[in-house]
């Protein structure tokens, strides 16, 4: 009786596979192939692009601002992940590598996969097929959720928090998905051949200029260029920085896709160009300014990893150490130099770090990729790593300041001067953090 059971609940799971076999694909879908070690890989690197961003980058953040904006700061972080997760299984996924009409497929995908209607455990995006679905869903999630959350470093200290819910929510859907697509999920972009491996553009850039734009909008804090404004806890900055060094070979090495010698390569590039882009603000700060500091190692670590971004599986060791050797000094000219000439408070360098960051390393990897390195460098061109660029940048800047209208609007975006003053973390949390 009880083989029978057993060989009855057999053949209906068979059954149910048959039919999930059977079942017609959407048309981004393809049959899953699967490839265990890659799949285990993937599973591990959605771990540790997630680990970027929550406690790497709250913690990041939250030692750059004052003491009373911790919670705060911590907060936008912990909200992008929480909104973003739900929104991609609404629309994001759908919207980024989804497949939409044939007149705006170049633009945006479509809605077949709205609510992950049609994914099922035997389905397989056709750009990895090897891998389950549902898996990439989730490791394509991680990098939504970061982008977004990097933009709050530009508006933090005097923000809203509903204002910065509705911004993240708009925002994901209007211009991270798009660019997503555009360039990773079969739109005009990776069509054209911009070269982008792990979000040099996608991420980088398009939150920077994002955070451009947020900070232009809102002003600068109550007090900018005259109070003391310096991290209260630069112990917590360094903790974060070394959560997301370790997430981000997940970042870069799991955009390989597969456990493979591109992998291996992107993973020796990040820390090979994150090392060299600490060193090289270094030497400039210590030029500049006559003493290193920390925050500037830890700065130009975080700069030397966005600019490899773009690059890391499609450039050798050597053209990896050059990324990050310039872009140490171009982010620390970003943060300074940049900054103050132009007088907006971009609090805690979103741009100047991640924008000029991801702007650099796009260009060199149109210089600099490699076809002997990766197949995938076929092509490559910096005239279109420039037109690629040109096009995230506008459709960031336009899509974020028409979201920050319609946030001003209904929310409202800043908070009041006394707000301001006596702190976010109290007077939009109701919390602090004691002495």
């Amino acid at each position: 009786m009880r083989r029978t059971v057993l060989m009855l609940a057999a053949l209906t799971v068979a059954g149910g596979a048959t039919s999930a076999r059977a079942a017609p694909r959407l048309a981004h879908q393809a049959a899953l192939d699967l490839d265990p070690a890659s799949t285990a890989w993937i599973l591990t690197s959605t771990a540790l692009v997630l680990l970027m961003t929550l406690p790497g980058l709250a913690l990041f953040y939250g030692g750059m601002v004052r003491r009373k904006n911790l919670v705060a700061t911590i907060a936008h972080s912990t909200a992008a992940l929480a909104l973003v997760t739900v929104l991609w299984f609404v629309a994001g996924y759908s919207l980024s590598f989804g497949t939409g009409p044939s007149a705006t497929n170049g633009l945006i995908g479509g809605f077949d996969a709205l609510l992950l209607n049609g994914v099922t455990p035997a389905t397989a995006h056709a750009l990895a097929p090897g891998l389950p679905e549902f898996l990439w869903i989730a490791y394509q999630l991680t990098f939504a959720i970061i982008t977004p959350a990097l933009i709050a470093g530009a508006f933090a200290e005097r923000i809203k928090f509903p204002a910065s819910l509705l911004f993240f929510g708009l925002w994901h859907l209007l211009v991270y998905a798009p660019i997503c697509h555009q360039v990773w999920g079969g739109g005009w972009m990776g069509s054209l051949g911009v070269l982008d491996f792990a979000g040099g553009a996608v991420v980088h850039v398009n939150a920077g200029v994002a955070g451009l734009v947020a900070c232009l909008v809102l002003g600068p804090r109550h007090g900018f260029g005259r109070d003391n404004m310096a991290p209260h806890n630069l112990a917590l900055t360094a903790i974060g920085t070394g959560l997301l060094l370790v997430g981000w070979l997940g970042f870069n090495a799991g955009s390989a896709w597969a456990a493979d010698g591109i992998a291996a390569l992107a993973a020796f590039n990040t820390l090979l160009a994150a090392a060299a882009g600490a060193l090289g603000w270094l030497a400039v700060e210590w030029i500049v300014r006559r003493r290193p500091t920390l925050l500037g190692l830890l700065s130009g670590l975080v700069a030397g990893l966005v600019g490899v971004t773009p690059a890391a599986g499609l450039v050798d060791p050597k053209a990896a150490c050059l990324i990050g050797l310039l872009c140490g000094p171009a982010c620390y000219a970003g943060v300074t130099w940049l900054k103050r000439s132009l007088g907006y408070d971009d609090s805690l360098d979103a741009f100047g770090v991640h924008g000029v960051g991801g702007i650099v390393g796009a260009i060199l990897t149109g210089a600099l990729a490699s076809e002997a390195v990766n197949p995938a460098a076929a092509g490559a061109d910096v005239m279109k790593q420039v037109i690629g660029l040109v096009a995230v940048m506008a459709w960031s800047a336009v899509g974020t300041f028409l979201i920050l209208m319609i946030c001003r609007f209904t929310t409202g975006l800043r908070v009041t001067r006394e707000e301001e003053i006596e702190g976010l973390d109290y007077t939009q949390h109701g919390e602090t953090i004691h002495p």
